[in-house]
């Protein structure tokens, strides 16, 4: 017996070719968008295959969602650490100049 039902990967991609005439009337930069989210949707055809109550579309926009969310969480963590280096730049004292005296005019004693 053969299956009765197509795959999960050919499902995407019949989804994907209905929409062959949207991606061609969108400007180029969202074509290149739409792509990337296309292929991000791809890299959850194994949990798709769990979701078979879903529609396929749903499942593929649930995909790109997650793929968009874990971007969002990595930018935040950079830009946390990017924040947290910055503090640290501005709160770090500059270091005295040669003569023996710090940017205040005192002097340092040596030990």
């Amino acid at each position: 017996m053969g299956r009765t039902l197509p795959s999960i990967t050919q499902t995407f991609l019949q989804e994907q070719q209905s929409l062959a005439r949207f991606r061609r009337a969108l400007r180029l930069d969202d074509q290149r968008a739409l792509d990337d989210l296309l292929a991000a949707s791809r890299h959850h055809l194994a949990e798709a295959a769990y979701a078979s109550h879903l529609l396929p579309f749903e499942i593929m926009l649930l995909a790109m969602l997650v793929e968009e969310h874990k971007q969002v969480l990595r930018l935040r963590e950079e830009l946390e650490t990017l924040r947290w280096d910055a503090r640290s730049l501005s709160t770090s004292s500059p270091r005295p100049a040669s003569g023996g005296q710090t940017g205040r005019g005192q002097e340092h004693s040596k030990p």
